[in-house]
């Protein structure tokens, strides 16, 4: 059904494409499970070197699993608690060259060596994080925060539910 040519010349331009193949597929949905289900597959199969993509939500002041693509993951996370905490806490972006050496991190995955964690707002409410697992170390940079961010900001109303 969607065919996405996705350019990965440039990170810059990567992160472009994601963001329209993102709108397309969200656009017209208002139903925020689909919505954050449709943006982990394109994230696990178009950024290299991942071992989970996904979505914890904000639930009853917890973080409880939502949507995501690889291994099993642990379900619930108290704000604060982790990496996916302390974004959620903080509400700004979080990334870990090396978790092992992040205080309190929660390893899910023994095989996760970076982090990034993106906070999702909707009109300042959060809502819960994007949270994306490498077995590389310092697998995410700047370029990799900044994408993930726009990324986020354009989810974020039609997840909002």
């Amino acid at each position: 059904m969607y065919a996405f040519d996705i350019d990965a010349t440039s990170k810059t331009e990567l992160y472009r494409n994601l963001s329209a193949a993102l709108d397309a597929l969200t656009i017209d949905e208002t139903d925020p499970i689909a919505n954050m289900a449709n943006m982990a597959a394109l994230l696990w199969e178009y950024l290299p070197d991942l071992n989970w993509a996904g979505f914890y939500r904000l639930v009853g002041g917890e973080l409880v699993l939502g949507p995501f693509q690889g291994k099993v993951a642990c379900i619930r996370i108290p704000i604060g608690k982790g990496v996916c905490g302390a974004a959620a806490q903080t509400l700004e972006t979080q990334r870990v060259a090396d978790v092992h050496a992040f205080p309190g991190h929660i390893a899910c995955d023994a095989a996760s060596r970076s982090e990034l964690v993106v906070p999702i707002l909707d009109q300042g409410r959060l809502i819960g994080v994007l949270d994306l697992d490498s077995p590389l170390p310092s697998r995410f940079d700047a370029g990799d925060a900044a994408g993930c961010e726009a990324l986020v900001r354009l989810i974020a109303p039609r997840l909002a539910g």
